[in-house]
């Protein structure tokens, strides 16, 4: 049985998400969230533990039912149309529950079966699934004699045995080796090709990998959504970072008086980092100042900004929550 995204628009988001609100006794786990994700697009969903990222995807895929706002996979409320909604996603939980006396095969063969699957075709889904996630010298073991990544391995594959147009991954490369998350990053590409992908991770690498777009959410609200170019040069020109090196250590009460310098942090070793305003150059101020003092001024280079570092500054005011993510 195959399942797929009905729209009437040629532009159709699969995941539309408006003003989600999960409330916990007093505790407002997700506050007013709002996102799309269309098909053949990877996005990152990024937020400290307990920021609500979690609870988000179990109120996607039908697990939880939200306290207010809306949200809709492939034009069907998660409310309202459950089954449609579970038809058509494939998730794969951050805990992720196998029956562990089963086969690898007996598994997914299960699995498709209730999805509907049959015949040749669940045989054919069941060994593509297999050599996809790469567990064809262990489809004949137990569930329960595979190693924690292996057993990821198999919950990739019964997200994806029905072939379903949204997936929802949620830390789906804890526990494997790095060669293993080269090639599990490679079949989240492939689906990303032609799927929506909600792809949840604590690991920044990945993110920049295969995502091309992020949203991070902090204390339950989203703080950004944007491509990772965007991200970027929005965080630099808000907070621009310069790397300067002299010879030997210089006046820092200088530096700092320079036009658009808004702190000049000492390094040790006459090397400083200057946060500038984002609007003014001050690299030319910085040459002059130099030569006025005879400072010998060795290295000066912009400093980019790299998704940890975004991060972290995004989410610093993050208290952690525990029970509830």
């Amino acid at each position: 049985m195959d399942y797929f995204c009905i729209s009437s628009s040629a532009y159709f988001m699969s995941i539309v998400v408006h003003s989600l609100t999960k409330i916990y006794g007093r505790q407002k786990a997700v506050d007013h969230v709002s996102f799309q994700a269309q098909p053949g697009q990877i996005v990152g969903f990024l937020g400290p533990n307990g920021a609500g990222k979690s609870t988000t995807m179990k109120i996607l895929t039908g697990y939880l039912t939200p306290t207010r706002g809306s949200a809709k996979v492939c034009g069907f409320d998660v409310v309202h149309e459950s089954m449609e909604v579970r038809r058509n996603i494939g998730y794969l939980p951050e805990h992720n529950p196998l029956y562990l006396d089963m086969y690898v095969k007996e598994y997914l063969q299960f699995i498709g079966s209730l999805h509907g699957l049959k015949g040749s075709t669940l045989r054919s889904r069941m060994a593509e699934m297999i050599e996809r996630v790469g567990l064809t010298r262990e489809e004949g073991k137990k569930i329960g004699s595979l190693s924690k990544g292996y057993r990821q391995r198999v919950g990739l594959a019964q997200a994806l045995i029905h072939d379903p147009p949204v997936l929802i991954l949620d830390e789906p490369t804890t526990g494997l080796d790095p060669n293993q998350i080269v090639e599990i990053r490679q079949v989240i590409r492939e689906a990303g090709r032609d799927k929506t992908v909600i792809f949840s991770t604590h690991i920044m690498q990945e993110v920049e990998a295969i995502c091309d777009r992020v949203v991070i959410i902090n204390l339950g609200k989203i703080v950004a959504d944007s491509t990772l170019a965007e991200l970027r040069a929005r965080q630099e020109n808000a907070r621009g970072l310069l790397l300067v090196e002299f010879e030997k250590d210089v006046n820092v009460r200088a530096l700092s008086a320079l036009p658009g310098v808004k702190e000049v942090r000492p390094r040790g070793n006459g090397k400083y980092q200057f946060v500038t305003d984002g609007r003014a150059d001050v690299r030319i101020a910085l040459f002059q100042l130099a030569a006025q003092r005879e400072w010998t001024l060795i290295g000066l280079r912009q400093e980019e900004s790299t998704l940890e570092k975004i991060f972290q500054q995004l989410t610093k005011d993050n208290a952690e929550v525990p029970g509830h993510e």
